[in-house]
């Protein structure tokens, strides 16, 4: 396959409107075939087709998130994507729950930093029905103000619940340690104080500014006809007058800009009663437009994506000093993180600590054995596949390639970036990145003395 499927586009004509089609080129197997048509009104659809199968899942990608919000509004994108599960003008609350459960349905949603998705995964047969109950929800909600009421009760205590787990709660922490008081550095559930303070009026506005067919994906996979999806999603939406509004406009492109991170060596503390502190290491990273990532895929897997990685083996296999120890990339439009996090006892957090430091300072310095590049290789490839083993996988893959990068890589594709990476690139890259100075963030029964060696780790 290639990676711009729409090198061969077709014009087509479905409801008397034209609509973009592309398809990949010849040569491809059913299973592999993905297809983008671009209907009036801007609004994008891509499927792939795996016949295969049983079952499809539909998501609706929305190009908004939390970092879309203001200090006021924080928590509005997260308070609405609730909200559009609690009535239409043609459906109750419990009719959207009720149509999919008959089936034996799935629905669900998500909110992040840069996008929304709201999902269904159902038998081949009813995917006309999940087509026509999410676009009903999306385009037509009724934003009961009875709904934004009770629904504050639910979002509070959501809040809650994520404050009593520090295993979730220290990552939020460590975003707002390192982008601080900005869109990226608040959190996606907002605080008691937003949640508490937003109104009816203010979360409508929000989604009439928002939820607009320029700005929406909609992404399928499974045992499905591209044409038939695309057919019954324009029906949906030019139901509720959607795409007629705006007839000739064009997709919102991915996102572009420069974000600039808050200054190096900063610790940040949560004091909690609990067995364990949690404990995330990070810097600057790549933001994931850059090149770079797939090498700094590479050097997170060799550090700390799997059991035979070097933090999981000096930090739990030799030393016993933790359970759970990893690090992972988070990559924005502009930016980008790379975070190690370890869970301990608070008497273990200097020794901990003192051996995150050290093998980040040395790969920084020395790299990665050609060796711990060819098993990360392995490992990130194979991970790649076996993640993208359902349905629901690749809808995700689907949806947010078309919203962050405006193209669809395949996984041959994506499998060959990764073997390409060379053991010279990740010292490259670990040079670009692992010597920055790192930030911390800390929840947790830390006394003085150990938040003092926080700070030591940070010099």
């Amino acid at each position: 396959m290639t990676s711009d499927p729409r090198a061969t586009a077709r014009p087509s004509t479905e409801g008397g409107a034209v609509a973009r089609t592309s398809t990949l080129p010849d040569g491809a197997t059913a299973a592999d075939t993905v297809r983008r048509t671009v209907l009036p009104g801007g609004l994008r659809v891509v499927t792939e087709t795996l016949p295969t199968v049983r079952s499809a899942t539909l998501g609706i990608w929305v190009h908004v998130g939390s970092r879309d919000e203001t200090p006021a509004l924080n928590g509005a994108t997260h308070y609405l994507e609730h909200l559009l599960f609690k009535g239409t003008q043609r459906r109750s609350a419990l009719d959207i729950s009720a149509a999919l459960d008959a089936v034996g349905g799935e629905m669900n949603a998500f909110t992040a930093k840069e996008f929304t998705c709201y999902y269904a995964r159902v038998l081949d047969t009813d995917l006309p029905l999940a087509i026509d109950v999410l676009s009903d929800m999306l385009t037509d909600s009724v934003i009961d103000p009875a709904e934004v009421d009770a629904e504050r009760g639910v979002i509070l205590e959501e809040i809650a619940m994520t404050d009593d787990d520090p295993g979730d709660c220290v990552h939020d922490l460590f975003a707002r340690t390192m982008f601080g008081d900005t869109p990226l550095g608040r959190p996606v559930l907002g605080t008691v104080d937003t949640v508490n303070g937003l109104t009816r009026d203010q979360i409508a506005r929000f989604y009439r500014r928002h939820y607009d067919p320029t700005r929406l994906v909609v992404a399928a996979a499974g045992n499905l006809d591209h044409d038939l999806v695309v057919r019954r999603v324009q029906e949906a939406f030019e139901r509720s007058g959607a795409l007629a509004r705006r007839a000739a406009a064009e997709p919102v492109g991915p996102r572009t800009g420069a974000k600039t991170l808050r200054g190096a060596g900063r610790v940040d503390v949560l004091e909690r009663t609990t067995e364990q502190a949690h404990l995330v290491l990070g810097m600057p990273g790549v933001s994931r437009n850059d090149e770079r990532r797939w090498a700094l895929g590479v050097l997170s897997a060799a550090l700390g994506g799997g059991m035979s990685s070097r933090l999981f083996q000096e930090i739990r296999e030799k030393r016993g000093l933790a359970y759970s120890t990893y690090s992972y990339t988070s990559g924005f439009a502009d930016c980008g993180l790379f975070s190690v996090y370890a869970a301990c006892r608070a008497s273990q957090v200097p020794d901990v600590l003192k051996i995150c430091r050290d093998e980040l300072d040395q790969v920084a310095r020395d790299g990665l054995t050609d060796e711990e590049v060819r098993r990360a290789v392995g490992q990130l490839s194979g991970s790649t596949v076996l993640g993208l083993e359902d349905t629901g996988a690749l809808m995700h893959r689907l949806g947010k390639s078309e919203l962050c990068w405006g193209e669809q890589m395949s996984v041959d594709e994506m499998l060959a970036r990764i073997a390409a990476v060379t053991p010279d690139d990740v010292r490259a890259v670990a040079r670009d990145v692992l010597t920055a100075r790192p930030s911390l963030s800390a929840i947790g029964p830390l006394t003085d003395r150990q938040t003092a060696h926080l700070h030591d780790a940070v010099t």
